[in-house]
């Protein structure tokens, strides 16, 4: 990566839906089956004037459409693109109630259940015929033959329904797609064995295959939609940080004050919210009154919670940890950071893989060629059947022999059938979204959630891997990892039985070194951001940032070095005083995962770069960086979620393919 660190600048936060209806438009979008189905739907609606993005999710069976700045909505316009795509669109009845929390849809979408439904049924059917024609050879005996057609009857009526409204959903606007060619397909093999069998012809009847086309293809359908599904859940997750309701203050007209449970939606930018220790913060506010420690793991990835006083931002589904505050209400909706997490999350999952889109395009031209080439041939066969023959003879005895239909039509019946069904399960149709899922699975049993297909395809062509810090490399748990020389069992005893009250991370590292009996201390309270302090008989004790007790005078002594040396480590120091002199001192940390550097060096040894990003003070980060080996130019430090984007960006620019590990 060179000796040079990454350098960037925070770029402009990507589009997102506004706050305010007017510049967002959200439908409700039928009859998508596949995710072919929603590429074609958000192609179609980007076309229309004004439009500035669209996202359309399959599993929750809506799109969501952003309008440009001065642009005026067009609902009406948006419908009739859905339209002429061949889809069905309209405007929900309730959006409240009708689509719920954006990107938040069901646990098993309709379309997943379908697919389902359809394999289920088809797939027994095709495997007993198939054990009948190829296992026992029962192919060609009249009884199997007549069994057949009423196996594969209801597996074209009931599977093949979807096939069928598919394809003349586009057949009314002049389109074709791969549900065109499956419906060809089957019903050709499904007609012609229908034919021989009315006709007493002895030939083979293609049942078996006609059920396998529905069936085979249906299983691709049902694999792609249980991928979708499963990306679901990690924005779900997302969305449970943020809590539904928030506790605000309000002001009567006589003046006297009151808290209230309200929903966290009902909430307007100047409200008052009230946190107590433990609350979530379900909006983006500014800290009016009050201190306390708030845990922003989940934004910046700093393992030590961040102590905040007034005029501090606060941001939703942050955790204040300890003391009481009170702020005020600057963002809602999707103006919030967490919000913004939310629709990159959702950006990502409506993102296809580069082949499938490669197959969605190929389809438009595929399908009417394959169409073409088995006419031509059914032609050819029905009206040049003597010399077809003898090409068809002169070929077979150079690969295999295959005996010619006795008649023009039989012939014409069999090759136009056999060249839509050679075409029908194809890497288009099946093979795309089983490799997907084959790929997610395989990540799933090794503990990776994949984000997305386009992410998948991408990852074999890696060359620098970029990893997050807190609870990615470490452990996540801030943990006592060294103590000074001076320490002893009694001062230990001391310092746990002084944290056991604070509910602060680095205070409850502290309570778990040693038992003590907190009610032989009397007056302790808490100073926010700085330490705790109690009385044990005549003595003060204290129990906090060495800043904090110099500021009232406790003289560090011979601990001096202990907490010089704990810095240059990247190690956050608690000290301990009786009176005005220090006691004892513990050194606290995030530690290493077991086999982190075992990672790194397994990268490296694979061929790949190897950087580190994180939100947490530096020299925390130059500590983790030393552990794992990594020189200066493979680490960034302080960096932000939206500036982390950023800094992925100036790797890209240099030439590398980047992942990234961690939040």
């Amino acid at each position: 990566m060179g000796s040079a660190p990454i350098s960037f600048k925070p770029r402009p936060a990507p589009p997102r839906p506004a706050t305010q209806g007017a510049t967002e438009t959200r439908l409700r979008v039928e009859d998508m089956t596949c995710g072919a189905c929603a590429n074609r739907v958000q192609t179609a609606l980007a076309k229309v004037t004004g439009v500035a993005w669209v996202r359309v999710e399959l599993d929750a069976a809506r799109a969501v459409v952003s309008w440009l700045p001065g642009a005026t909505p067009d609902a009406p316009a948006l419908i009739a693109a859905a339209s002429a795509a061949g889809y069905a669109a309209s405007l929900p009845a309730a959006p409240s109630a009708e689509e719920g929390s954006p990107g938040s849809p069901p646990a098993e979408s309709a379309a997943e259940r379908s697919w389902q439904r359809a394999v289920r049924l088809g797939m027994p059917v095709t495997l007993a015929m198939m054990v009948a024609e190829w296992g026992l050879g029962l192919g060609m005996t009249p009884g199997y033959r007549l069994t057949a057609l009423l196996m594969a009857l209801p597996v074209q009526i009931v599977v093949g329904a979807g096939f069928y409204r598919g394809a003349w959903r586009l057949a009314r606007v002049g389109q074709s797609n791969m549900d065109t060619l499956v419906a060809l397909g089957s019903t050709a093999a499904f007609g012609f064995s229908l034919w021989i069998l009315a006709s007493g012809n002895p030939g083979h009847v293609y049942f078996m295959e006609s059920a396998g086309i529905l069936t085979l293809i249906s299983l691709g359908h049902w694999l792609e939609a249980r991928m979708s599904a499963r990306a679901g859940n990690s924005l779900r997750a997302l969305l449970t940080l943020a809590p539904e309701t928030a506790r605000t203050r309000r002001v009567a007209p006589d003046g006297t004050t009151s808290e209230v449970e309200v929903p966290a939606s009902q909430l307007q930018p100047g409200d008052v919210l009230v946190l107590r220790p433990g609350d979530h913060v379900s909006v983006d506010s500014e800290v009016i009154e009050g201190e306390s420690a708030v845990d922003e793991s989940m934004l910046t990835g700093e393992s030590m919670p961040v102590v905040k006083g007034p005029l501090a931002r606060i941001y939703s589904g942050t955790v204040n940890t300890s003391g009481r505050l009170v702020a005020r209400v600057v963002a809602v909706g999707s103006e919030t950071a967490l919000a913004r997490i939310v629709a990159a999350v959702q950006r990502a999952q409506s993102s296809r893989a580069d082949i499938q889109r490669l197959a969605d395009r190929i389809s438009a031209v595929f399908v009417p060629v394959v169409i073409v080439i088995a006419l031509a041939a059914a032609l050819g066969w029905a009206f040049a059947f003597e010399p077809a023959r003898d090409l068809q003879a002169t070929l077979s005895r150079m690969l295999w022999h295959v005996h010619a239909p006795d008649s023009p039509l039989a012939a014409a019946f069999t090759i136009f059938a056999s060249v839509l069904i050679v075409a029908c399960p194809c890497a288009m149709g099946l093979a795309t979204p089983a490799a997907l899922m084959a790929g997610v699975n395989a990540a799933a049993r090794q503990g990776i959630l994949i984000r997305d297909a386009t992410a998948l395809e991408k990852s074999g062509r890696i060359t620098t891997v970029v990893f997050d810090k807190t609870g990615t490399l470490t452990e996540g748990t801030p943990r006592v990892v060294s103590r000074a020389d001076g320490n002893t069992p009694e001062s230990d005893a001391l310092a746990a039985a002084l944290a056991r009250p604070s509910s602060h991370p680095l205070s409850r590292a502290i309570a778990g070194i040693a038992t003590g009996e907190s009610n032989l201390l009397s007056e302790w309270r808490e100073r926010r951001g700085c330490g705790v302090e109690g009385r044990q008989g005549d003595s003060l004790l204290r129990l906090g940032s060495p800043s904090w007790l110099q500021e009232a005078g406790v003289e560090l002594g011979t601990f001096d070095g202990f907490l010089t040396h704990q810095a240059s480590e990247g190690t956050s120091v608690l000290l301990l005083a009786r009176d005005a002199r220090v006691i004892a001192a513990y050194g606290i940390r995030d530690e290493l995962k077991p086999g982190a550097r075992e990672v790194i060096d397994r990268l490296r040894a694979g061929g790949m770069r190897v950087h580190l990003l994180s939100g947490d003070q530096p020299q925390a980060v130059e500590q983790v960086a030393r552990s794992l080996g990594l020189r200066d130019g493979e680490l960034t430090s302080g960096v932000r979620p939206e500036q982390k984007a950023a800094a992925i960006e100036v790797l890209q620019r240099r030439g590398e393919r980047v992942a990234f590990v961690g939040d």
